[in-house]
């Protein structure tokens, strides 16, 4: 491990912690607070101001503002700690603040450097204009293409972060404040030294201080989630604690900051709680929806799998809506709004064919229809059991068909790669762009450790035990409405205040405990959607605090009594995973790729084009800022053709083959891992044996990337080469 020395400097936390307070204000705590109707008359006295005049207008009682005001510090709180928490633990892991400017950005790999280029594209460029004209007609990474990067990449979170990070530096230029602190670290066994730099001002800490505020924000919404779901603030420390004792579990943002997940999933915390408030209330409002469209629309733009999630709302809502839980009003509002935020997306996108060819946007319609064709499944089949089946089965086989048909119109197939992956899942199925994804782990089932992990903390058991006293209720629901030939015994949409308020709390529950069984099935499947299951686990786990499914715990105290001991028992496996993460001390040093890089920046013309391995031509554009062929975003069936003539190094097949496959894609430099030859994270998975699939004519021959660690010519010439990479010349075309 390299040695640094650490030098004592006068940084103040105090910008952040300012900045982490502001966000916490109370959109979220509106939807806490607002009451049926307000006491007393609606005049107030034309000097009410102040706290006085919002109490006056929310209609609070001064002991109901306390409690609120309790409640936001609370959830101010535990998102400071979390900000902390995430701010810490990458610290220690890549001792970021003492890194050179080339090291933090090599400490960005595979997609994470990849977006992070962008960002630095931005913020380098004249004008913030010039830059967003760079990257919406980007010449460098998928040479010689020119692609809207911001339609391809989902790259709103850059162009944010650029944004402020511009105005920032600005403004602090303009008033002549310091905004970051830099010193020179001596890395010992004679390397040279590097500049440091540490501070808002430098573009990668300001980069990854905006994330972790942001995900620290997003704890603050878990425990207002946490709180309203089971109304009480008990419940709000309930699910806290519960994510922060299976942290390992819930998050990977403290590793991988750059990663579309750390900007979108802060704003499905945001939604589904809007959404859980929209579905405890009878008539909910106008800026209720348009809340719900923003958190909508700011989920699925930074992330192209935003729409798979939402996929699963939508048809755990739907199942709500057949059960009698969802009036059909309601239903149709929600799916309206989805319609909506879509569109708008559609939009922003730049027209982004994966959008309106998804299942999801097929659902959406297929769902609407259904409902409005509700009298006519009426009178064609008979009530209960026959028209919710058959509900179901003209959902499934309408939003299958549709989409297709909606792909064939617009021509799309760059998702055709998820239908393969699905499809490899259940069967043998397999081909070269389906074990990419299944070769690496987190694309792989999930692994048996992590329901042993959840049972240590109790979060398994808590789940199983809330889920079984819903679908228990739920469950005699059913069976009285089939008793009443399959109408329910209150309808939703003409109920009595009582009656709906009691079918809208089982719905919200029903809902909550579908989207969990939905969540559960995708994080089986592909264990990287762990991050979905296990924060969700931790908002149903604030349920032991509910009076409407624990009241037979017995009073007050005796049931908190009860939550407390199960806190404590929790704590104990909780507080032993929290110490094995502050356990973790480390220090980013990549010698090879820093050498790689300079030589490239040095030796190499701007022009020059490189292929080689994604992770690796993803720092390769952003530290040297030469064109590529290939990268890591995998999404499109063009890139993954590309990245398939690349990999063809890493085949059986002949070097003058491959040598045409390269000068084809008009690629100078060929950037060699040996390990890329030989690494297997199983059996079938090595390169060479994930080309044997492609090209069974030529297994059992040397692959050629052996050749090529060995002697490039005469079908290449190297160039650089060092303990890990290989650099080989590709000839021109004549």
């Amino acid at each position: 491990m390299v040695a640094k020395n650490r030098k004592q400097t006068g940084k103040s936390p105090a910008t952040q912690a300012d900045r982490d307070k502001s966000p916490l204000v109370s959109p979220p705590g509106k939807s806490n607070v607002r009451r049926s109707g307000k006491e007393g008359k609606a005049f107030s006295s034309p000097h009410s101001n102040g706290l006085s005049g919002i109490r006056h207008k929310l209609g609070l009682t001064p002991s109901a503002v306390v409690k609120l005001g309790i409640t936001l510090l609370l959830a101010a709180l535990t998102g400071y700690l979390h900000w902390h928490h995430l701010s810490q633990l990458f610290e220690n892991d890549r001792h970021f603040s003492h890194l050179s400017n080339l090291e933090k950005e090599m400490a960005f790999r595979t997609e994470m450097g990849l977006y992070y280029s962008y960002y630095k594209t931005i913020i380098e460029a004249p004008s913030f204009l010039d830059g967003l004209h760079m990257v919406m007609n980007d010449r460098l990474t998928e040479y010689p293409l020119v692609i809207n990067t911001l339609k391809r990449f989902n790259l709103y979170p850059e162009v944010v972060l650029a944004s402020w990070y511009r105005l920032y530096t600005g403004v602090m230029g303009y008033f002549g404040i310091p905004t970051k602190m830099c010193w020179s670290i001596n890395r010992g066994e004679g390397l040279t030294p590097v500049d440091s730099c540490e501070g808002m001002g430098d573009p990668a800490y300001f980069y990854v201080a905006c994330v972790f505020l942001l995900n620290g924000v997003m704890m603050s919404l878990f425990f207002i989630y946490g709180a309203y779901l089971s109304g009480s603030r008990l419940g709000g420390i309930v699910t806290t604690m519960c994510f922060f004792f299976n942290h390992g579990e819930s998050t990977r943002v403290m590793w991988t900051p750059p990663l579309r997940e750390s900007f979108a999933y802060p704003f499905l915390v945001l939604q589904m709680l809007l959404l859980t408030y929209i579905l405890r209330t009878r008539n909910p409002n106008r800026t209720a929806m348009v809340a719900l469209g923003v958190s909508n629309l700011c989920f699925m733009l930074p992330w192209q799998f935003a729409q798979f999630v939402l996929l699963t709302q939508v048809a755990s809502l739907f199942a709500s809506y057949i059960l009698g839980y969802l009036a059909a009003a309601k239903m149709q509002s929600i799916l309206v709004t989805h319609m909506i935020t879509l569109s708008v997306c559609f939009i922003l996108m730049f027209g982004n064919s994966m959008l309106l060819t998804s299942f999801y946007a097929s659902s959406l319609v297929s769902i609407w229809v259904i409902i409005a064709l509700r009298d006519r499944f009426a009178q064609v089949f008979r009530p209960g059991i026959v028209i919710w089946v058959m509900q179901g089965l003209a959902w499934v086989i309408a939003t299958v068909l549709l989409k297709f048909m909606l792909s064939t119109i617009f021509g799309a197939s760059d998702d055709a790669h998820i239908s393969g992956l699905i499809k490899s899942k259940f069967t043998s199925y397999k081909d070269f762009h389906t074990l990419m994804y299944t070769c690496a782990a987190e694309f792989d089932f999930m692994e048996l450790e992590t329901p042993v992990r959840y049972l240590k903390t109790l979060l398994l058991p808590i789940n199983v035990l809330v889920v079984t006293l819903i679908a228990g209720r739920t469950v005699q629901d059913i069976l009285r409405s089939l008793r009443h030939g399959g109408k329910t015994s209150v309808k939703p949409d003409d109920a009595d205040e009582a009656a709906v308020s009691e079918i809208a709390a089982k719905g919200e529950l029903v809902y909550h405990s579908l989207q969990l069984v939905a969540f559960t099935v995708l994080a089986i499947l592909i264990m990287r959607l762990k991050l979905f299951l296990t924060p969700h686990m931790s908002i149903m786990a604030s349920l032991i605090c509910s009076k409407q499914l624990f009241s037979w715990i017995g009073e007050k105290l005796k049931h908190q009594t009860v939550v407390f001991v199960v806190l404590a028992i929790m704590a104990i496996q909780g507080v032993a995973n929290l110490q094995a993460q502050w356990a973790i001390i480390g220090e980013f040093s990549n010698l090879p790729q820093e050498e790689l890089l300079d030589w490239i920046q040095d030796n190499t013309a701007p022009d020059s084009v490189f292929a080689g391995a994604m992770p690796t031509m993803a720092s390769v554009k952003l530290s040297t800022g030469r064109p590529i062929v290939n990268h890591p975003h995998y999404e499109d069936a063009g890139l993954r053709e590309r990245t398939k003539l690349v990999y063809s190094m890493y085949s059986r097949m002949s070097g003058e083959t491959v040598k045409r496959n390269l000068m084809k894609l008009g690629v100078d430099f060929f950037v060699l891992e040996d390990s890329w030859c030989t690494r297997r994270t199983r059996p079938g998975c090595s390169m060479p044996e994930i080309w044997d699939v492609e090209d069974p004519q030529n297994v059992g021959k040397v692959p050629l990337c052996n050749h090529m660690s060995r002697n490039s010519r005469p079908h290449f010439t190297t160039v650089f080469s060092n303990d890990i990479y290989k650099v080989l010349k590709v000839p021109k075309v004549r």
